[in-house]
Parts: structure tokens; sequence; C-alpha cells
């Protein structure tokens, strides 16, 4: 399925917008997590871990705030706007972290580095100064030695990565900058600046498959549907879809969305799965929505408002938010049946610095997932290349 034949960026209408942000009770910020005493460390990835937020760094560091306090903050509604928070190291590394994923699986927390390498962390805790801290320890370094051992000796393992240089298959050569897991917990999926998608066992870390020059550039994001599909952005400017069919083994391409005009740098999927949201450095956010019963997707419309590249998304929901270098986050709400258009909610701009990485987190809803006849509430986590991390409190009116 190619959608190449489409038309293209420029001729596509910009979807129904109704803005919201003029009204300042719909969003406040309840907490700023300061960043490290380095100048240069930026935060490079959030993750929600159930009352768990960990915060990844351009250090090598992961630290670890509850989210109680600020649920609390919510729940109050005080009006402590920027309070300053603490947050506990829990976790040191000798190479950037590029992503963070928790899967939900027994407290597994992976993170993926600019060395090439994932690291995969249990929840633990340490006893110093007479008190407990909470701490992650590491489970397993992929690819393991396992693998490693199991490939190199055997010679159709080896691939050339570039001239005169030679690695086994089950290495990534460049930067992970992306991780997602299956619908069943199963299998890993990592995408790298190598152009590379590999896809990992889940508990055993053994790598399975790799996809080599699954695009013509660096892949930045990753994102896999309910339905076990798995969606792919790149700087090469295209959106790939990859499947693996009843029976087969292997993943295959089933298509490609070209819209932007420049790199993606982040994907979303929102709504159960049945819409694709993707950002990139042309500042537009493309909605990709499913087109007929075969799975596939085609562009419905954008999202504008920023003012610079979209460098992350997060959705959940009917909710997606994206944040840019513009040093924004804007929070965007999918109408109903009836109303095919978005309201953006919320426009967040008091970070000094790019907005690198977002986390979302639902609340306030009925047990079907609908909003509440009073509507709903999210906690949007937002971290910039300044080291700090906001939390936002965001009510989610009702349409």
């Amino acid at each position: 399925m190619s959608l190449a034949s489409q038309p293209s960026l420029r001729s596509l209408p910009s979807l129904d917008v109704h803005d919201l942000n003029t009204s300042p009770s719909l969003h406040q910020c309840i907490a700023t997590i300061k960043g490290h005493s380095s100048a240069s460390a930026y935060v490079s990835a959030l993750a929600v871990d159930g009352d768990s937020l960990y915060i990844a760094s351009s250090d090598g560091s992961i630290r670890l705030w509850a989210l109680d306090g600020a649920r609390r903050r919510q729940e109050e509604q005080q009006e402590d706007d920027g309070c300053s928070s603490s947050s506990t190291t829990v976790a040191d590394t000798d190479s950037s972290v590029k992503s963070l994923l928790a899967t939900g699986n027994g407290g597994l927390l992976l993170s993926s580095h600019q060395d090439g390498k994932i690291r995969a962390w249990r929840a633990g805790s340490r006893r110093r100064d007479g008190e407990t801290r909470p701490q992650l320890v590491l489970r397993a370094v992929l690819p393991t030695a396992v693998d490693r051992l199991r490939t190199c000796l055997l010679p159709w393992s080896y691939v050339e990565i570039r001239r005169h240089r030679r690695c086994t298959w089950v290495h990534h050569v460049d930067a992970v900058t992306a991780l997602a897991v299956s619908p069943d917990g199963a299998l890993l999926y990592s995408a790298s600046w190598d152009r590379s998608i590999k896809v990992w066992r889940l508990p055993g870390f053994r790598c399975v498959e790799s996809i080599a020059a699954a695009h013509d550039d660096a892949i930045n994001a990753l994102a896999v549907s309910p339905d076990g599909r798995v969606y792919t952005g790149s700087a090469d400017k295209k959106i790939k879809a990859w499947t693996r069919g009843p029976g087969q083994k292997k993943h295959a391409l089933v298509g490609t969305m070209e819209r932007h005009r420049s790199a993606v740098n982040a994907l979303a999927l929102g709504a159960n799965g049945k819409v694709l949201y993707s950002g990139a450095c042309d500042r537009s956010v493309v909605v990709w929505e499913s087109a007929g019963g075969g799975g596939g997707m085609e562009a419905t419309g954008t999202l504008r408002g920023h003012a610079r590249a979209i460098l992350c998304l997060a959705a959940a929901g009917e909710v997606v938010c994206s944040g840019s270098a513009d040093r924004t986050v804007r929070v965007w709400r999918r109408g109903g049946a009836e109303n095919n258009g978005y309201t953006c909610l919320a426009v967040m701009e008091s970070h000094g610095a790019a907005v690198k990485s977002l986390a979302l987190v639902r609340g306030g809803r009925d047990d079907d997932g609908s909003c509440s006849s009073e509507g709903s509430s999210a906690l949007v986590c937002s971290g910039a290349l300044d080291g700090d991390v906001k939390i936002w409190s965001v009510f989610i009116p009702c349409l």
C-alpha cells in the first residue's frame, strides 16, 4: 500500500480547530522538577509506570519522581503554580538515554541509549544513610551475552554496516531512538539511527528478527497499534507500516505514508489505535485515520499552531499532546461522531527551552473510558532541553 499518489502536505487541508486556550481554567502548571546541576544535561525521555514518573537525561542518568503529589494538587485544585520539586536518581549509565519505556510487565523499565544498547531494569531499593531509597536494578543489556556468543560463532550472522566494518545482525550500530512493546507483551521493538528495526522476544531478551535498511535515513520514532501493526517514522520524511501475518516469522512492509516535507520526529497512537499522529520538522502534526477494514491509514488533515519543529507527541483516548522546539506544549481534543475537528484545549508556554519529551496520564473517566458529565482531567508531563520537567493539570471538557 502506497499513499504517495495522494495530495501533498501543501494541499492537505488543516483540520477544523476550535481554540479554547484563552481560558486559563483549562490548564495549570502544578509542579516543576528541576534539572541536574550540569548545564549541558537535558531531559531526553519520560515514562510513567503507575504512580512513578521516570525522567531520563542526556547525561545517562534516570531519575524518579512520584506522581502522587501532583495528583493530590490536581484534586485539591491548588494554585501554587510552578512549585519546585526534586527527584531521586535511581540509575546511572555511561551513555546518553534516548528513550524510555515502562512495559507494565512486572515492573520492567527499558531504556535505549546513544551507544546502541538497550538496558532492562527492575524497580528495587537500596539502604543508604539509614533510609531505604528507590533504585533501578539492571536486569539485562541487549544484545545479551548469550545473543552475542550465539551469533559471533556463525559467519552468516555478520552484516556489513559500513565499508570495511562488519557486525553481527543482533547489534544496533548507532543510537537506539525508540522502543515499543507488542500488545501481548511478548515482543519488544527497537528502532535506530542505523536505519534498522529489531525485534526482541520477552522475557528472555533474545533478538529474533532484524530489518536492515528499513528506511533510507535515521529512524526517529516507533509506535505499535493494538492489532500489532508497527509504525516507524524517519528522517527520510516517510512513515512505514509493518506487520507479521498469522504463521509468519518475519515482519513485512505493508504501507508507506508520505505527507511531511521534512524529518518525522515523533509518532503517537490514539483512539484505541484508530488514529496515528505524526510530528515533523515542518511544524505540523499530520492526522492519519483507519481506511477501510484492511488496517491501512490515510491522512485526514493537519494540526497547526507550532512555530517550530514538532519534537514529541503523546496520545491517550481522544487527547493528543505535541511538544515543540518553540518551547510550547499544545493539548488537542479530538471531536465526536458529529464533529471531526479538533479543539485546542491548552497552549503551555512556560518552558525555557525546546520541549523534547512528553508523557500523558488520563484520569477522571467513567468505567467505559468516556468522559463523565463534568468532563475529565489529565496530567501532562513535559521535559525540555533546559533540564526541567513540568507537570500540568489539564481539564478535558466533553464535547
